[in-house]
């Protein structure tokens, strides 16, 4: 049995690892052509659009899925499946109704909205992104159901539906509204129209996904007696606030910093609005490559929950030391080239995917590179910290973290000389002081702390000496080849591609030649055992 929930679950991590990478694949084939289509300014109209779209979505539906998974998984662990379809019922209707109220608080207050975000124009993108809210919260309710079946097919399917229905509807009707010589921000709201056509597509899929799956899989018929629609209520929201709570507060500062740069570089700094929407949106643009290794990373945070709680639980502080050792190591193997990477390369990466972009793209890329390393040791961190049973000691670095880049950025963005470029050294500066933290938690609470010291020194080393030869393939690439390709984007993306070829290799070469990786490192990622193999790991 207990090999049968282990399986369970290692499948679950492995689709979900699976999907993840496949939206981010899929998101950036969007966004790219996207930002291009849309330009600096057009960007930043999109960016603000979605920021307040993000914030409401969160929390209307952030505790959603995990709440009623928890509550139907123990249903049925203890047979009762009236109190199952209860609390499906329940959450239905409930969760349905915080939709359809949250849709109309951004249809009614759209403009106050935008104003706060201080882009008047992004109005009709408000209104277009608010029949989304009412579809994610019947998502989410849909999704929640199957997790307490473990059943994690309809939430990868959903997932995957939404980001190609961004990709097809939303570039299609950006492209057709900016050919027919419409405003940046109505392009830009056309775009955002496919995030909502995604989930309400959504939505009946799902609804067939259940039927079929309930229909496959038929509950005992056992007359257990149900809570009340009441109590199963209040159980329902019990579960669902504090876990809303605690992903809501890097949302609520995320949004509170968006509006403060903003204004900082309207109001102190001393930039027009139309110079704001520019320089906010080639920022916006460094934002999207800045996420895309912490979503590597999140599958690592997942699986290694299970296995830290399960050895704590039996107190097996050698077996939690040694998962969690791996757990950081295996992090830093991922998400220190790719900081690195980022940061060497940003120009060139800037110049490919983003030509005629504002010259500030390089420099802000170049330290949203080096934030994304914390970005993913967070992750890490609060995974282990949450595995432990010290869930609580993991919310108090979020907050911490976030009053400092709010900080940092009211400072240093209302200085004109520096404007735009607080904004990232703010990010940076945030996700270090909440990975500083964590690790300290870790160190005063964990019996067996890792050594750092031995997880950290050969990844960066690795990283360090990949990236010099990137730095020096990239520099003799753009002396002789480039100009020998006769110059452009197509050649740009040719030597860059060159470049992250040999950088690749040296890293690869490295890791191996130093001993960096072992076997019980690469056996935490989805699909570690056919790696380990391909590496030769014993």
């Amino acid at each position: 049995m207990a090999n049968q929930k282990k399986s369970s679950y290692l499948t679950g991590a492995a689709i979900l690892a699976a999907t993840v990478a496949v939206t981010k694949v899929v998101g950036m084939v969007y966004k790219i052509p996207l930002y291009n289509l849309l330009g600096d300014e057009g960007t930043s109209h999109f960016s603000v659009m979605y920021n307040i779209y993000t914030f409401i979505l969160t929390i209307a539906t952030a505790g959603v899925p995990v709440a009623l998974s928890r509550l139907i998984s123990a249903a049925r662990a203890t047979n009762r499946p009236n109190q199952l379809r209860r609390y499906y019922n329940v959450g239905y209707a409930a969760f349905g109704l915080i939709g359809l109220l949250g849709a109309a608080f951004m249809i009614i207050f759209a403009r106050p909205l935008a104003e706060f975000m201080k882009d008047p124009e992004v109005v009709p993108g408000i209104i277009a992104l608010a029949p989304a809210v009412f579809f994610a919260c019947l998502d989410a309710v849909l999704r929640g159901h199957s997790q307490g079946h473990n059943n994690m097919v309809p939430t990868a399917v959903s997932q995957i539906m939404e980001v190609m229905c961004k990709l097809v509807f939303g570039l299609a009707i950006a492209w057709y509204l900016s050919r027919r010589g419409y405003s940046l921000a109505i392009v830009a709201a056309g775009a955002i129209v496919g995030v909502t056509i995604g989930m309400g597509l959504s939505v009946p899929a799902l609804t067939l996904m259940k039927r079929r799956y309930t229909a496959r899989t038929p509950m005992p018929l056992i007359n257990d007696k149900p809570m009340s629609r009441a109590a199963t209520l209040r159980q329902l929201l019990s579960v669902a606030i504090p876990i809303t709570l605690s992903s809501s507060v890097l949302n609520i500062i995320n949004l509170l910093d968006a509006s403060l740069v903003r204004g900082r570089l309207n109001t102190a700094a001393g930039f027009p609005l139309t110079d704001v929407n520019i320089l906010y949106g080639v920022y916006s643009k460094g934002l999207t490559l800045f996420t895309v290794p912490s979503a590597f990373i999140t599958p690592i945070a997942v699986a290694v929950v299970p296995v830290i709680s399960g050895a704590v639980a039996r107190r097996e502080r050698e077996s939690a030391k040694a998962t969690m050792e791996s757990s950081m190591k295996l992090t830093n193997l991922l998400a220190m080239p790719a900081a690195v990477g980022l940061a060497v390369l940003s120009g060139p990466i800037f110049d490919v995917l983003f030509p005629g972009s504002n010259e500030n793209g390089p420099a802000l890329l170049s330290m949203l590179g080096l934030a994304s390393y914390f970005v993913c040791a967070y992750l890490i961190t609060n995974g282990i910290l949450q595995a432990s049973g010290h869930e609580k000691l993991a919310l108090i670095a979020l907050p911490v973290g976030g009053l400092v880049k709010i900080a940092v950025n009211y400072v240093l963005v209302g200085n004109p000389a520096i404007n735009i470029t607080g904004a990232p050294i703010g990010t940076l500066v945030c996700y270090a002081v909440i990975t500083a933290l964590n690790i300290a938690f870790i160190t005063v609470k964990m019996p067996e702390r890792p050594d750092y010291l031995a997880i950290t020194a050969r990844p960066m080393a690795c990283a360090l000496i990949m990236g010099a030869a990137a730095w020096g393939v990239n520099g003799l690439a753009d002396r002789f080849l480039l100009p020998a390709l006769g110059g452009g984007r197509i050649a740009g993306a040719l030597c860059l591609a060159l470049t992250v070829v040999v950088a690749v290799a040296v890293y690869g070469a490295l890791i191996i030649a130093l001993k960096a990786v072992t076997r019980e490192d690469v056996l935490l990622a989805p699909g570690g055992e056919k790696l380990a193999r391909l590496l030769k790991l014993k």
